[in-house]
C-alpha cells in the first residue's frame, strides 16, 4: 500500500472520529438551550377563624384537709379521718367514686424559729408534721357545685382551691371539627376581599395547617368558709355560677393566585 492510500485513510477516521464526538455535545446543547425554565407561584397566606360559644359539660372542684399533729403519723390518721368523712358526705349528695381522684398528698415538717439567749444564734426546733390532701372531683352533674362545696367543708374541708366549669375532652373534639370548614371558608373570604382590588383571584390551594384553642373565662374565685360561722351550720347555699366556653379554630391557608 503507498504511502498516499495511506495518509487518505487516516484523514477520512480523524474526520469521522471528530464528528461522531461533535453530535452528543451539540445534542445536549440544544437540549439545555430549549428546556423552559420553571414557572413562580403567585400565593396569598391568610389566616381564618371561626368561633362559638358552648355551654361548659363539665365540673371540677377541687378541695381538701391540711392537718397537723406531733408526729407523722398522728398527722395522716387525723387526715385520712376526715378525708373519709368529707368523701360519705359528698357521695350522699351524688357524687360516684369514678368522680374522684387525689390531685395531691404532701406530708412536711413543721418548724419553730427562736434566738437562743445566750449564742443570740437563731434555731429552728421541729414542732410536728403537716399533711395536706387535695381531693379532686370531675363531674357532669353542674348543678352539684354548690352541693359538693357544702357538704365538703361541712364534713371538715377547711380548703377549697378551685372551682370551675369546662368542657369534656369528647364535646372539644367535636366543638372543634364543626369549626373547621368555618375558618377555612373565612380565610377564603379574606383572600378573596384582598385579592379585589388587585385584579387578581384564586386559582388553588397550596397548603393548609390547622390551629385549635378554647378560651375558658375564669369564675370569679368565692372563699367558701365565709359561708360558715366556726362550728355553726352554714346559712346559706355557696353561690356558684357557670358561664359560657368560648371555643376558636383558626386556618392557615396558602392560596395560589393568578390574574383575571
Amino acid at each position: 500500500m503507498n504511502k498516499t492510500l495511506i495518509a487518505t485513510l487516516t484523514a477520512i477516521v480523524l474526520v469521522l472520529t471528530f464528528a461522531v464526538t461533535l453530535v452528543p455535545q451539540e445534542k445536549q446543547a440544544t437540549a439545555q438551550e430549549t428546556t423552559p425554565f420553571p414557572s413562580r407561584e403567585k400565593i396569598i397566606s391568610v389566616t381564618g377563624t371561626a368561633t362559638t360559644s358552648v355551654e361548659p359539660d363539665l365540673l371540677r372542684v377541687q378541695f381538701g384537709v391540711e392537718t397537723q399533729e406531733k408526729t407523722a403519723k398522728e398527722a395522716l390518721e387525723a387526715n385520712s379521718s376526715q378525708m373519709t368523712a368529707i368523701v360519705d358526705a359528698i357521695k350522699k349528695i351524688g357524687i360516684t367514686e369514678d368522680d374522684l381522684s387525689t390531685s395531691s398528698l404532701n406530708i412536711y415538717p413543721v418548724y419553730d424559729s427562736y434566738q437562743d439567749k445566750l449564742t443570740g444564734r437563731y434555731t429552728q426546733e421541729l414542732i410536728g408534721y403537716r399533711v395536706s390532701n387535695i381531693l379532686m372531683v370531675e363531674t357532669g352533674q353542674l348543678s352539684l357545685a354548690a352541693d359538693i362545696i357544702d357538704s365538703a367543708v361541712a364534713a371538715g374541708a377547711n380548703r377549697v382551691d378551685s372551682v370551675y366549669f369546662t368542657l369534656s375532652p369528647e364535646k372539644q373534639l367535636e366543638i372543634n371539627d364543626s369549626l373547621i370548614a368555618q375558618a377555612v371558608l373565612n380565610a377564603k373570604s379574606k383572600a378573596e376581599k384582598a385579592l379585589a382590588p388587585l385584579d387578581h383571584k384564586i386559582i388553588g390551594v397550596k397548603a393548609v395547617s390547622l390551629s385549635e384553642f378554647g378560651m375558658s373565662p375564669p369564675i370569679p374565685y368565692y372563699d367558701a368558709m365565709a359561708s360558715y360561722n366556726e362550728g355553726a351550720s352554714f346559712k346559706a347555699s355557696t353561690p356558684v355560677f357557670s358561664s359560657d366556653q368560648e371555643v376558636s379554630t383558626t386556618a392557615n391557608v396558602i392560596f395560589v393566585i393568578g390574574s383575571n
